[in-house]
């Protein structure tokens, strides 16, 4: 009998080791991975640079609390803003945290309260992110939520148009929606989003844990449509598996988090942030970004190829190497029959194949991991129609 709340449905795999793209089990069984622990193994399992910059911090500190000052939190923080439209950082323990800070910066600075997120959100689990998070299935049971936010439909402008007034505080969203179902954000609506909030005075916060540190190509996936956020959260890839997350704001807001306002007992640790140093510095790399790029154009491409006259195929969609395939009927079987081939796959929802490779990825495994999927789904499309 299991010590450890149910509070998830395991796989039925029981990992011993893992290493670059692959996992291995008790009983020596190996995997691909294309989970990467949810977006965080962006550089493969146990990635030597990463490696190396923990042990080294091991043998200087582990911690000591942010009333000292760390040279290893300013030089992350650097690198983080050297990178994107923030100019100052937050540093905490996960992507929930991040957005639970955001959302405190954000009614404070405008001392207004209202907040807009969207349906087939996430942004966490703790009772403000659960509640700036457009799902009931996260919000049952747990009683009155959060007051004023505001769920609309996502890549709906009109419906943006009528809800925005003086009094939203903030617009959150994600560039692609990563468990609502892997659904990339229109220009379109991203522009009129930023143009809003701009007539409004209203924050834009764009949460980035799952679709920054070079998941889509770029340092941050708001990068490719020409805006500039009030606050960035990060989390996820940032620590390659240990556990950091960020909160970036412009320099406009840094009056509003003052000293004692918020804070956090773990969050800047230097273990955490020797990893997320030796992280980012190659990530952030122009050229690993643009292999990044052609990767997921690979990626796409090939599944389009090999799937696009399965009749179970709704889309395949994504940017990146963050990618969804929309199938007809629940996907829970195929993943479990990928499992039993050797391939780690993750679902969005009841209806999509979410695939989260690491950043590190070979062409040759894309190969093996397609023609696996287009295997077993023709089996089980055979099966489902007989």
């Amino acid at each position: 009998m299991s010590a450890i709340f149910p509070t998830y449905n395991r796989f039925d795999v029981h990992v011993k080791h893992a290493e670059g793209t692959t996992i291995v089990d008790q009983d020596g069984k190996k995997y691909l991975d294309f989970i990467s622990g949810i977006g965080v193994c962006n550089l493969g399992h146990r990635h030597p640079a990463v490696k190396e910059a923990i042990e080294k911090q091991l043998e200087e500190v582990w911690h000591v609390s942010n009333l000292f000052h760390l040279t290893i939190q300013e030089e992350v923080a650097m690198q983080l803003v050297d990178h994107c439209d923030g100019d100052a950082v937050f540093f905490c323990n996960s992507g929930a945290e991040a957005n639970e800070a955001a959302l405190k910066l954000a009614r404070k600075y405008t001392q207004k309260t209202k907040v807009i997120t969207f349906q087939q959100s996430f942004h966490g689990r703790t009772f403000a992110t659960m509640a700036a998070t457009g799902q009931k299935k996260i919000h049952s049971d747990f009683g009155p939520l959060l007051q004023e936010f505001k769920y609309l439909p996502y890549n709906d402008c009109a419906s943006l148009e009528k809800e925005m007034d003086e009094n939203v505080a903030a617009i959150m969203v994600e560039i692609i929606q990563g468990e609502g179902g892997v659904i990339p954000i229109n220009p379109e609506f991203i522009s009129r989003i930023a143009e809003l909030c701009q007539k409004y005075n209203a924050l834009l916060i764009i949460d980035e844990v799952q679709t920054g540190m070079g998941r889509t190509g770029k340092p941050f996936a708001y990068q490719h449509f020409g805006i500039s956020p009030d606050i960035i959260t990060v989390a996820k890839g940032l620590g390659s598996g240990l556990p950091v997350g960020a909160m970036i704001g412009k320099n406009i807001l840094k009056e509003a988090f003052g000293a004692g306002v918020h804070g956090t007992t773990f969050g800047g640790n230097p273990i955490g942030l020797s990893a997320a140093k030796a992280t980012l510095s190659i990530v952030f790399q122009e050229q690993f970004l643009e292999e990044v790029t052609d990767k997921g154009d690979y990626l796409k491409l090939k599944l389009t190829t090999s799937l696009e006259k399965n009749e179970i195929i709704n889309s395949i969609r994504g940017k990146g190497l963050m990618v969804g395939i929309d199938c007809k009927s629940e996907v829970t079987e195929i993943l479990k029959l990928l499992r039993e081939r050797g391939l780690l796959a993750l679902n969005a929802g009841p209806n999509v194949i979410r695939l989260l490779p690491p950043l590190t990825v070979t062409k040759a495994e894309i190969d093996l991991a397609v023609d696996l999927i287009n295997d077993v789904i023709k089996e089980y499309s055979h099966v489902t129609t007989l």
